[in-house]
């Protein structure tokens, strides 16, 4: 089988060096992250070293930032000077280090939170959903959407089911707050929160917050293994002068 030194690749070799689908390979060629190949008189694509290696730096970059920026930024190795690409990528790192410190604090925050005493509370320490909306700093929407989801649902007290937070619920929709701004989705929090409702908080809660530790770990980690691959990329890349950066 050809390798990655062989001057001619055909698209399944390409494929199996890459870990990919045939039709993936011609997918990430119509989306750019794969020069144009050129063809034999019948038709049938060739490849050689700058495809596989574009295909492999896509792949982990997918695994570390998703595969839109993924696309964005092997695009750009291909039509734009090394200081864009770099730029992009950079980027990303400053994109994993936000998440990072969103998680510490939300860590942090939550922990102070589930120790705070609410035990000796009055009916008037209640919340309408635009007075604890502009307490989180949230539009009373998102709290109508959180009452939607399951996840921080108020009691009702007034035949037009007006929405009123006790300090208990209020302190859960700060919990939901923080873990939302860590990057939690709906489905996970709403997984959680039951558990959160019945007494069972910092564990639950720590569970939730390590497994999303242990998600930027594992995406930083493919982030440093794809700066290696778009290194190769680059010293085996021509490059043209990027004309419309908006376009990667």
């Amino acid at each position: 089988m050809p390798t990655l030194k062989s001057s001619v690749l055909r698209t399944v070799d390409v494929a199996r060096g890459a870990g990919c689908s045939v039709q993936q390979v011609r997918n990430l060629e119509r989306d750019g992250v794969l020069p144009p190949a050129t063809r034999t008189a019948a038709g049938y694509r060739i490849y050689g070293e700058v495809h596989l290696r574009s295909a492999l730096a896509y792949r982990t970059l997918a695994a570390g930032i998703g595969p839109v920026e993924a696309k964005r930024i092997v695009r750009a190795v291909h039509r734009c000077p090394v200081s864009d690409v770099l730029a992009l990528l950079d980027a990303a790192h400053a994109r994993l280090d936000r998440e990072r410190t969103q998680l510490g604090l939300a860590r942090e925050a939550v922990e102070t939170i589930a120790a705070e005493h609410i035990d000796d509370v009055l009916p008037s320490d209640s919340m309408s959903v635009f007075e604890l909306a502009a307490a989180l700093g949230v539009r009373p929407s998102t709290l109508r959407h959180w009452d939607a989801e399951g996840l921080v649902v108020p009691h009702r007290v007034s035949p037009r089911g007006t929405r009123r937070y006790s300090p208990a619920q209020a302190r859960d929709a700060r919990i939901v707050h923080q873990l939302r701004g860590a990057g939690y989705r709906i489905d996970p929090l709403r997984a959680v929160m039951p558990g959160i409702r019945q007494g069972h908080r910092s564990e639950d809660v720590r569970a939730a917050l390590a497994a999303r530790d242990a998600s930027i770990e594992a995406r930083s980690h493919a982030l440093l293994d794809a700066t290696a691959a778009l290194s190769a990329l680059l010293a085996a890349a021509p490059r043209t002068t990027c004309a419309d950066r908006t376009g990667l």
